[in-house]
């Protein structure tokens, strides 16, 4: 069932529920004209649908864009099961609920979002509905053990202390101007603007604390390499140079093992949080993307026909 509302992040809203192979329940929310060109945006960990804003906003006034909730983030109940296969599932649950069979779009994963992509990409989903992918700092292994948000050597040691401050079931608590130093620290630029350090700390704190140290084992365990090497559609990749989550050493790595790689954006200036922290660049890949994949597609098609 669909229901029309008015967001706060974008006007006029389509909400549906969707329902994924275990029974998990996922909330979807479609913005712009049902006719036009397709954008489906799968954030990260600990994030919301409303970290996309900036994307929405601006791309809804050309695009369809589809956002979804990762289970247990948001408005999407926590199922108490985690699982890139998991991932994997809700995605294709949205694409085939929001897309007409054989309908192509741009997916854009952020982090787990980029994740959940790389796990999808052997899926029947993923080959009928994917016309190119956006990569927006993320990684596919070894992202506890790359991670830089402790400042010491690599190793041992460095590993075991990332793994319990990334899974630590302290409870966030409200924010504060602490809690927000604390994670533009970890996650974002040191030039990163208040707002946008606040915006981010507002969506992290809101994600609740069993889906996030759910989750937090899931990264800790991650293997997707042939989940990267399977995305056989055009891939683009942007990541941060300070990022500390997702170094840019994985986004190298990435887009060196991708069949079909549309190069890397490496961004100065810029943390693991790059839709918020450089949204004008994000949205402009996404617009591209679209522009080359999708619309240009569906012109030729209207054209043969």
């Amino acid at each position: 069932m669909i229901r029309r509302t008015r967001s706060e992040i974008g006007g006029d809203v389509r909400e549906l529920s969707v329902t994924s192979a275990d029974g998990a329940l996922i909330h979807v929310e479609v913005y712009g004209d049902d006719s036009a060109p397709a954008v489906v945006l799968a954030h990260g960990w600990t994030c919301s649908i409303a970290f996309w804003a900036a994307q929405i906003r601006e791309l809804a006034r050309d695009f369809r864009v589809i956002a979804y909730d990762q289970r247990g983030h948001g408005r999407s109940p926590d199922s108490g099961a985690y699982s890139t296969d998991g991932l994997a599932d809700d995605l294709e649950a949205v694409l085939a609920a929001t897309l007409a069979p054989g309908e192509r779009a741009v997916l854009v994963g952020h982090s787990m979002g980029g994740m959940t992509i790389m796990a999808a990409a052997g899926r029947p989903g993923f080959a009928e509905h994917a016309a190119a992918v956006l990569l927006c700092s993320t990684g596919s292994t070894r992202l506890v053990a790359e991670a830089l948000v402790l400042p010491i050597r690599a190793g041992g040691l460095r590993t075991r202390l990332t793994r319990s401050v990334l899974g630590a079931r302290a409870p966030l608590g409200p924010v504060t101007p602490v809690s927000k130093a604390v994670l533009k620290y970890a996650t974002m630029a040191r030039g990163t603007a208040p707002e946008r350090v606040a915006e981010c700390a507002r969506i992290v704190h809101a994600c609740p604390r069993r889906a996030r140290v759910g989750w937090s084992h899931v990264l800790d365990e991650l293997e997707l390499g042939a989940g990267i090497r399977g995305l056989s559609v055009p891939v683009a990749v942007v990541a941060g140079a300070d990022d500390r989550l997702t170094p840019a050493v994985h986004a190298r790595g990435m887009e060196a093992m991708l069949p079909q790689s549309l190069g890397l954006t490496l961004l100065t200036g810029v943390g693991h949080m790059t839709p918020v922290e450089a949204p004008e660049v994000v949205t402009g890949k996404i617009r591209e993307l679209v522009g080359t994949y999708v619309a240009a597609g569906a012109a030729v098609g209207e054209e043969v026909a």
